[in-house]
């Protein structure tokens, strides 16, 4: 770790297959805690490369504990978090609503690093199991068309990161590799990023999968669409920009949609939306991302796929799939 410490530092790159190798000997616990440390550090004060990138997911692709569910030919909805927005759990909202629209979802998240209240947070919090236990998942997927893939329980090659996360207490690459990860593989995904860059680059790594893909990024920095401005999308076949006009709603602010102060109050936002209780921002901005989720999967526009996603939310269908995951999860 010293010698790669050092070639960082001098500013070189690494290639694809020594960032693989890097990864695989955390996981084997062959550094310190302030090697993993320093390594963290040097890539918040540089950019990451391509080939630096696809060899950390590389590795954490071949050391986690996959689930075969594409029978169910999901999606995933992953924000990469880290835009430093402190939002309600939009991703996650957008998910159940996703579901209850009929569209099959196997949702990656984890705890909070450099947010209050991550995926994980809000969803321990009321009450939902999490498993690596694959009949629990396609139980959950085909009851309530939605499953938890909760992040240390399928990737075993984190737990001597995890502590150093959340120490440092802010966004590192890990941040950037959660949506790129999701154990269950799943062929469709919407993810979310905190910048134009890494945006690129997942456009570029997505393409040389068979993904069916949406990648997005807010202009005013957020890893999802806000509706407080204009949003950048790169697809398969396109790139494009999304108005909130685009959906038939007005642009919001940010104070609309910012998350609660802990846990708890993240929750109750949280049920409040899914009850039909929420602000019109609120479900706005719920139905824009669960729209977007549906069209990728349907090959909808995203004013179809909002209004999908409205029907689904506002009629009820999202709660049912989160009453439904709790049934299970008892």
């Amino acid at each position: 770790m010293k010698q790669t410490l050092n070639r960082l530092i001098n500013h070189e790159i690494l290639e694809k297959e020594d960032a693989k190798q890097i990864l695989v000997n955390i996981a084997k616990g062959d550094y310190n805690t302030s090697q993993i440390a320093a390594f963290l550090t040097v890539y918040m004060m540089r950019s990451i490369t391509i080939e630096e990138l696809e060899g950390f997911r590389d590795a954490l692709l071949e050391l986690c504990l996959a689930v075969d569910l594409s029978h169910y030919n999901p999606i995933d909805l992953c924000g990469t978090g880290g835009d430093g927005k402190d939002t309600f759990n939009i991703s996650t909202l957008a998910s159940f609503v996703t579901a209850g629209a009929g569209v099959k979802v196997t949702k990656h998240g984890n705890y909070g690093v450099s947010s209050k209240c991550g995926s994980s947070n809000v969803m321990e919090f009321l009450g939902i199991r999490f498993s690596n236990e694959a009949d629990f998942l396609k139980k959950s997927i085909d009851e309530a068309s939605i499953c938890v893939l909760h992040a240390p329980l399928f990737h075993p090659a984190m737990k001597n990161v995890a502590p150093i996360r959340k120490e440092l207490g802010v966004k590192t690459f890990f941040n950037m590799l959660g949506p790129m990860v999701n154990p269950a593989f799943p062929k469709n995904q919407m993810v979310g990023v905190f910048n134009l860059e890494l945006a690129r680059m997942y456009g570029y790594l997505y393409q040389n999968t068979e993904k069916n893909f949406t990648v997005l990024h807010a202009l005013d920095g957020y890893d999802e669409i806000s509706l407080t401005g204009n949003t950048k999308t790169i697809s398969r076949n396109t790139e494009s920009m999304l108005k909130p006009s685009d959906f038939g709603v007005s642009a919001i602010s940010q104070t609309d949609i910012v998350g609660g102060s802990d846990v708890a109050d993240s929750a109750q936002i949280f049920l409040n939306i899914l009850n039909g209780k929420g602000t019109e921002p609120q479900n706005n901005v719920v139905c824009a991302n669960a729209g977007v989720a549906i069209a990728t999967v349907e090959g909808l526009t995203p004013k179809e796929g909002f209004e999908k996603a409205k029907e689904s939310l506002l009629g009820g269908k999202g709660l049912v799939a989160l009453k439904k995951l709790q049934e299970l999860s008892v």
